[in-house]
């Protein structure tokens, strides 16, 4: 059996069931607000499934990759290891609220520090994907299919979550590729990332490491005072296992559910950010938008709110033939500008000129984007994979946006040696943009923004400054092609 916690409370016991299910039963005396789920309500009978675990503990599991290497390593001392044993393993360092444990046993959600500085700093052994798999498996309880683990650095929150010194867990998401399979594929979502981030979406702090070796993301779900906030994706809300993370249509399974679990008044603002989420992936050609790329984040007292973007890439890139993740009336086909406005103004209440702005804007943000995205891949392992997203973008635009592209906001990055900005330039670059196009302050501050050592702010400084791209006087630095 094991013990399940919420906001480090005990709040009832799970165990198997029959034959492959399991069974929960809440802890008598627990208040209402300390229920598990939203879709499962505090009451005195046990919830039963009969078919693995219950989807919200189900839902951080493991897959692909992060999940065979912990089966090979479990699996020969056990004999036997299901996604029962599995959640024993990483089920004290999950993402969202819940933790479990032993029987009688005491919470313990320690991860051991890893500064994200030394992730992000070039590596020449090509060491990271193994030492981060061996070293941190066991404490990442976070979905799928790609590596992901999570670490510990609380040096590294950024101002929106404040330095907690107390934090005993883990602080950020660590995503890796092999590039066998996926080559820059942190690099993909990084750019990918920054769309949303220009397309007026919520999205947690990134930093791409200097190889594109792995992509550090924040914690979205960390709370003012060091604690977490609920975590649901989309297969929970529809109460299916991950499974069918691929199963039913967007209309029905992501934006019906969304207004089931949300107050009318949160509902309606929050239908319209997921639409423009919706028209990101279309223009980007997301492929895997699916039931668990979609999230709520629940606190202990108030409202569900959306969850922060994550998990964004250009599938294309790869997968030529790629199509939607879901369906879209009826179709999994990238939908036309028609279509995209008949879902706009029937599942998020957006007027014709609502919806034209919103794919103005997405095309915008990806013309923003794209000089940045092209000047990284140019040099990078695979140029080939930037090629391919630079035609799912514009495919992307043309077909589903029903736009030509815009023209570029910002110049591309070239040296006059022809070698390509590195990561650290297009985080500099990128931050400044945000900022409006001017930063006041030292090269020190301005490497504690962005996370990364002083000495790779200070260089990519001095590159971008002899490149024509930004200018510095004093403690200021300017683009000289700031955002518009």
């Amino acid at each position: 059996m094991i013990q399940v916690w919420n906001d480090h409370r005990p709040a009832g016991v799970l165990d198997r069931l029959e034959r492959g299910g399991s069974t929960f039963a809440y802890t008598p005396g627990l208040s209402p607000e300390h229920a598990v789920s939203l879709t499962m309500p505090l009451r005195v009978q046990s919830w039963d499934w009969r078919r693995g675990l219950l989807p919200i503990f189900d839902m951080n599991l493991p897959e692909g990759a992060l999940r065979e290497r912990l089966l090979r390593r479990f699996a020969k001392a056990t004999g036997h290891f299901d996604d029962f044993d599995l959640l024993t393993v990483v089920g004290r360092t999950q993402l969202g609220r819940l933790r479990y444990s032993g029987l009688g046993e005491d919470l313990d959600e320690t991860v051991p520090f890893q500064s994200v500085d030394d992730i992000l700093r070039a590596r020449r052994d090509g060491g990271l994907y193994d030492y981060l798999i061996e070293e941190f498996a066991r404490y990442s309880g976070v979905s799928g299919v790609q590596p992901k683990v999570l670490i510990r650095d609380e040096t590294k929150l950024s101002a929106a979550n404040g330095r907690q010194p107390s934090i005993r867990g883990a602080t950020h998401i660590v995503k890796l590729w092999d590039p066998r399979d996926y080559p820059e594929l942190a690099a993909n979502e990084y750019f990918c990332l920054m769309a949303a981030r220009k397309a007026g979406l919520a999205v947690p702090e990134t930093w791409l490491g200097e190889t594109g070796e792995a992509l550090v993301v924040e914690r979205f779900d960390l709370t003012a005072t060091g604690g977490y906030l609920g975590l649901e994706d989309f297969c929970v809300l529809n109460g299916v296992n991950t499974a069918a993370k691929y199963n039913g249509g967007y209309e029905t399974k992501v934006f019906k559910r969304l207004r089931d679990f949300m107050a009318p008044a949160d509902a309606a603002p929050a239908s319209q950010q997921l639409f423009r989420l919706f028209v990101l992936n279309c223009a980007l050609r997301n492929g895997d938008a699916h039931l668990k790329n979609f999230a709520l984040l629940t606190p202990v007292s108030g409202g569900a709110t959306l969850a922060p973007v994550y998990d964004v890439v250009t599938t294309t890139a790869y997968l030529p033939h790629d199509t939607m993740a879901l369906l879209l009336d009826g179709s999994s086909s990238w939908p036309d500008a028609k279509r995209l406005m008949g879902l706009g103004q029937t599942r998020a209440d957006l007027s014709r000129a609502q919806v034209t702005a919103i794919l103005e804007q997405t095309a915008d943000a990806l013309s923003e984007c794209w000089p940045l995205a092209q000047s990284y891949f140019k040099g990078s392992s695979a140029p080939d994979v930037g090629e391919r997203m630079g035609a799912a973008w514009r495919e992307g635009v043309r077909d589903s946006l029903g736009l030509t592209a815009r023209r570029a906001k910002a110049a591309p990055l070239r040296a006059s040696s022809g070698k390509p900005t590195a990561a650290s330039q297009i985080a500099v670059l990128d931050y400044l943009d945000r900022l409006g196009g001017t930063f006041d302050g030292s090269v020190r501050s301005l490497a504690r923004a962005l996370h990364m050592p002083e000495s790779t702010a200070g260089q990519a400084i001095k590159v971008l400054t002899t490149r024509g791209l930004v200018l510095r006087s004093a403690k200021r630095l300017s683009r000289t092609a700031p955002r518009k």
